[in-house]
């Protein structure tokens, strides 16, 4: 069963107020109905949102974009052994899920931006066009470098499981070894 967070709701003080904020964000209005005693406005950020958090692959390029449309977003921060208390600056090994930002709209609703560059296993890419097209520039990209020594085969076998590892959340290590495994089990 594939499940996916869609909505968390989140209650406002002034609705009109809250929606401009989030469109200011740059996040999509999906809808914006009333009736005599009750309004329910749905936007979506441009990215995937885990409870509160939003995952991000740039935490500087997405902070400062954020700062660009009018958030009051913290300095990148990190947290001292695993969940001590908050460091300035990005995690110093540079480790996905480990850097974050915050901010809140003007209720009081935060938000946490995580950094993730690379999932761990089985948490999976999303499918969205941008990330598609870069993962297949990295896949041709690594397929080049095994294409010289590999045995005869089309590309579409070793393409299929290095795609499928990354989506994964192998690294792109891992995934070069199962892209040659499935060229090899295409050979039997």
């Amino acid at each position: 069963m594939d499940l996916k967070l869609e909505v968390v709701v989140l209650p406002v003080s002034d609705v009109d107020r809250a929606k401009w904020f989030y469109e200011s964000l740059g996040w999509r209005v999906d809808a914006d109905f009333s009736g005599p005693d009750w309004r329910v406005v749905q936007v979506t950020p441009p990215g995937s949102v885990q409870s509160t958090f939003l995952v991000v692959d740039d935490i500087q390029a997405a902070r400062t974009a954020l700062v660009g449309r009018g958030a009051a977003v913290s300095e990148v921060f990190h947290y001292a052994a695993g969940r001590g208390p908050r460091v300035s600056g990005p995690d110093p090994q540079g480790r996905s899920y480990f850097s974050f930002a915050s901010f809140s709209d003007p209720d009081g609703n935060s938000w946490l931006l995580q950094e993730i560059k690379t999932r761990l296993p089985g948490r999976g890419l999303s499918v969205d066009v941008p990330t598609l097209t870069e993962l297949l520039r990295e896949t041709e990209l690594h397929h080049g470098k095994y294409e010289p020594t590999a045995p005869k085969h089309h590309w579409s076998q070793w393409y299929s499981g290095y795609i499928v590892a990354r989506e994964q959340g192998k690294t792109p290590e891992e995934a070069e070894k199962d892209g040659a495994l499935q060229v090899e089990s295409g050979l039997r």
